[in-house]
């Protein structure tokens, strides 16, 4: 083995455990989660969902084969699904199924994890998971509170039959966190800036092994409530029918008929300040039919949604009901040219809805009271190509153009009274944001790089750029234009050591602020003056870590995350953690 390579590779390379280090969600744990078997591509949901599953015997010609996956501690306990597929982290085929890991660290961070599951039948399993993170904060930095912590509990039930196997999750999370980024005003160190968000989720899935006709069934529901008495419950059920392999009278093609039907429900409500309530209610049908010659193929289809909406906002005493019916087109042409280049176009569209919920996993610092709307991406062109250029190096680069409205931003919020005191709630201190939204246009560009130049040792980025021309601002606002991740790992002394890096990236980003001072004309009220012109600061985010396995069921864990100890804001006023260093012990039964 090639020692440069051995040595810059001990430098920048890391496990599943590297963290984005930001108060707000600063996870730090090892999730669990099975092998995925299928990849279906599927419509942008309100809610993420979680899937433990494994293939079996009756689906899988090999043994289900386990390894470790890089998967940045910034993601939600429920990790999300792209394209239907699972990112969640997988333990290595050398690791049971079972563990319980604890740790400390600075900052006065407290974690523990845990997943536990016991096969009742040689086809039925049942399992747990917790997951508990706390930190004291930015005690130094400011003299109120700053400590946060979060809470996640889940239950889950897998059980294969003759036909298809069903997965059951039921899921409790508790956030609790402060509102501490406050730039214009100096409250005293007595000051009540806490909140608290909890989601109950239940989510039901059948997947039919021969994908005959039945292809898919899923359910979705979850509820929401926070300190404000904010309340909002979700509901969707997708129904996917499908016929694969058809002839077709072309030499060599083959045809496959699909057709998606679902349903979704949300309902929101706040009790605060203008006390907006929403409900939607969408039914939808996605057609579409692929003609497939080798790899290369041709897929048409179309989106057809039915939106029925109410919006009231209680302090105006004003609602609105509406109904209304749209078409999304939906089209791709693939070309398999060879394994070093695939092009790729088509176009695509559809309806995004934006809940109180997924709101929050984005800026949990949204004030509890937020009009509600569906996202609509007109239409969507996009083209790429991606490849093979050797069996060690992998790429995919493609670029867009999207016509979209009530394009969903954040704009930071000023006084809600204009009274000259600091005896004032937690959301009041200029310190929150609210939903903001405008139609426009997106540009975007995506790049991403997997690289494995030894068996041991896997190297990928990618890079997200996103343009928006929008209607009445003429900047969008807390939304960086250009992301980019770098990560690693790289196992050793026969897999016993697993090392690992993160690198996280950000380009600075627009945002309004406000200047407080005592009115000169009525000293008992507050001048508020709104700016236009501040920028949240780009950063960059580096993360480090090791585990070694001292013994078979026991190892040993280090964490350092933020390495440069940058003071960069996760939002406007909202300082991160500084360099963080975590150690622990986890043990595997």
């Amino acid at each position: 083995m090639n020692k440069k390579v051995q040595i810059i590779s001990l430098l920048f390379l890391g496990i599943s455990q590297v963290a984005f280090s930001q108060i707000k969600e600063e996870k730090l744990i090892l999730d669990r989660k099975r092998e995925p078997e299928v990849r279906k591509i599927e419509k942008k949901k309100t809610s993420v969902e979680t899937i433990k599953n494994y293939p079996p015997e009756e689906k899988s010609q090999n043994p289900v084969n386990y390894n470790l996956t890089n998967v940045p501690a910034a993601s939600d306990f429920a990790t999300s699904t792209i394209e239907g597929e699972d990112i969640s982290p997988q333990l290595g085929s050398d690791y049971q199924d079972n563990y319980l890991q604890f740790g400390m660290g600075n900052f006065g961070k407290v974690l523990f994890d845990g997943s536990v599951s016991y096969i009742l039948e040689s086809k039925t399993e049942v399992g747990t998971d917790a997951h508990v993170l706390s930190t004291s904060g930015l005690k130094g930095d400011y003299p109120w509170d700053s400590n946060s912590s979060r809470v996640d509990l889940g239950a889950f039930l897998n059980s294969y039959g003759e036909k298809g196997k069903f997965n059951a999750t039921a899921g409790f999370g508790s956030h609790d966190y402060n509102y501490y980024g406050i730039y214009a005003l100096q409250p005293d160190a007595n000051t009540n800036l806490k909140q608290q968000v909890q989601n109950i989720t239940l989510n039901g899935y059948y997947d039919h092994y021969s994908n005959e006709i039945l292809n898919d069934i899923r359910l979705k529901t979850s509820f929401l409530s926070d300190k404000f008495d904010a309340k909002e419950t979700y509901g969707g059920l997708d129904l996917n029918l499908s016929k694969h392999g058809m002839n077709f009278p072309l030499e060599g093609v083959k045809l496959h008929a699909d057709l998606g039907l679902g349903l979704e429900t949300l309902d929101t409500a706040f009790e605060l300040l203008s006390q907006n309530n929403s409900n939607f209610i969408e039914g939808y049908a996605e057609p579409k039919l692929s003609f497939y010659r080798g790899k290369s193929y041709l897929m048409i289809g179309s989106g057809f949604s039915f939106l029925n909406s109410k919006t009231q906002n209680n302090l105006l005493a004003e609602s609105t009901s509406r109904s209304k019916t749209y078409w999304f087109p939906r089209a791709e042409i693939f070309f398999a040219g060879s394994e070093m280049a695939n092009l790729y176009l088509g176009v695509d569209g559809g309806l995004q809805h934006n809940s109180y919920a997924s709101m929050l996993q984005e800026n949990p610092y949204l004030v509890s009271d937020q009009v509600i709307r569906p996202t609509e991406t007109k239409y969507r062109v996009y083209f790429g190509i991606r490849g093979d250029i050797s069996q060690d190096l992998k790429y995919d680069v493609s670029a867009g153009f999207a016509k979209v409205n009530d394009i969903l931003f954040y704009r930071s919020n000023g006084l809600f009274t204009p009274e000259n005191t600091l005896n004032r709630p937690a959301y009041d201190f200029a310190n929150t944001f609210s939903a903001t939204y405008d139609n426009g246009s997106v540009n975007e560009v995506k790049a991403s790089l997997q690289y494995f130049p030894l068996e041991n040792l896997v190297l990928d980025g990618n890079v997200n750029y996103n343009f928006y021309r929008l209607n009445n601002f003429e900047d969008i606002l807390n939304k960086p234009l250009i992301r980019a991740e770098l990560g690693a790992k790289y196992t050793l002394l026969d897999k016993k050591l697993l090392l690992g890096f993160k690198g996280l990236f950000a380009g600075e980003q627009k945002t309004n602020y406000f200047a407080v001072e005592q009115d000169p004309l009525v000293p008992d009220n507050f001048e508020v003056t709104e700016f236009m012109d501040g920028k949240v600061k780009g950063f960059a985010d580096l993360n480090l870590s090791a585990e070694y396995k001292a013994h078979r069921n026991v190892s040993v864990f280090v964490m350092g995350n933020n390495l440069l100890n940058n003071s960069y804001e996760s939002h406007n006023a909202y300082r991160v953690l500084g360099a963080q260093f975590l150690a622990g012990l986890k043990v595997t039964f």
